[in-house]
């Protein structure tokens, strides 16, 4: 009996640990997204340098500064890339807009037909519905602030990357002065280096596989002559590491610019069937085989955490939610009384 009580005890002790730390994830979510944001770059940054220490004939040879120097400016490039095509398809979406316009007229007077709306709709009487709906300024000025916040969260995510960097050369030190005990620090390295390897595993590959589900995107998008392939593409590859729903709606936005542009079903099926297709290959065949079980989350730990993790901090968490989980996962299983939780989350009951 006194035994059931101390189980009791200490399941009630843990629920309401883990609301007061829900609570305060939540509250935290400005100040906590960029941290977290800020070690994945680091650990992309770590795992470059390393892929470029691999390269034949000249790895070995380049010094460590060098290649972490080129992995910097490689990222850098990469990010003003992203915002020199968003900045262009936006100034395309500008000039087209009319053309978009009549289109989408036309797409929404179709179905009123179909649906036997009385009265087919007219962009003034769409205008006029949807303007008492809608408060403009507030609109355009909550589309500022949200672009200013984005540009201040990147500045904020590199400069805590650039200061992980910075911390690296003495982290090996910080941790053999951890404590006393050589079992302890050995059993803390250990945990650090499972923690590297998994994440820094899992952002490789994954970084990879939607760098290839992309490029097939961007040549099927083209191919079809959908406008802005190269905007949708990143998008895609991006969305690639939000599990299930990212996949959904990886086809559902360039299909949907399909609608618009195309008058044809045809048309828009020659856009949608080849992104349906990439998304099942790389996500049911390859994805599978690539990853093996380098994280060891079960399928429903991992849906369960992108629910959560969502509610917590919204988009963001949809991409966090996944290396959250698993880096969890690894340190609870480091406790014996949490040791239960880090199996049931895991694949196939291994940690």
């Amino acid at each position: 009996m006194p035994a059931m009580n101390d189980r009791f005890q200490a399941l009630v002790h843990g629920a309401a640990l883990a609301l007061i730390i829900g609570w305060v994830l939540y509250i935290g979510q400005d100040v906590f997204i960029p941290i977290v944001f800020g070690i994945l770059v680091f650990y992309v940054v770590v795992g470059l340098t390393r892929l470029l220490a691999r390269v034949p004939l000249i790895g070995t040879h380049l010094p460590q500064w060098l290649r972490y120097t080129l992995s910097i400016a490689l990222i850098g490039l990469v990010l003003v890339a992203v915002a020199l095509l968003a900045l262009a398809s936006k100034n395309g979406v500008m000039a087209m807009a009319p053309q978009y316009e009549q289109s989408l007229l036309a797409t929404i007077q179709k179905v009123a037909v179909f649906l036997h709306i009385e009265g087919e709709p007219t962009w003034t009487t769409l205008r006029r519905d949807l303007l008492t709906q809608i408060n403009v300024q507030r609109f355009v000025g909550l589309t500022f602030a949200a672009v200013a916040s984005v540009v201040v969260g990147v500045l904020v995510v590199i400069l805590y990357a650039a200061l992980l960097l910075v911390e690296q050369r003495v982290f090996e030190s910080k941790l053999a002065n951890l404590s006393s005990d050589p079992h302890t620090v050995a059993r803390i390295r250990q945990l650090t280096t499972d923690i590297n390897a998994r994440i820094g595993s899992y952002l490789g590959l994954k970084t990879m596989l939607s760098l290839l589900l992309g490029v097939l995107s961007w040549a099927a998008m083209a191919l079809a002559g959908l406008e802005f392939a190269g905007f949708w593409a990143v998008l895609i590859g991006l969305l690639n590491f939000i599990p299930y729903i990212g996949t959904v709606l990886g086809v559902f936005f360039p299909v949907l610019m399909a609608i618009v542009q195309f008058d044809s079903a045809g048309q828009i099926f020659a856009v949608l069937l080849p992104l349906v297709i990439a998304q099942f290959v790389i996500g049911n065949i390859i994805d599978p085989l690539a990853m093996g079980n380098s994280l060891n989350l079960s399928p429903f730990a991992i849906l369960a955490s992108l629910a959560v993790w969502t509610a917590l901090w919204g988009i963001p968490g949809a991409f966090l939610a996944v290396p959250i989980t698993a880096i969890l996962a690894i340190v609870l299983s480091e406790f014996p009384g949490a040791r239960p939780i880090s199996v049931l989350l895991s694949r196939n009951g291994k940690v």
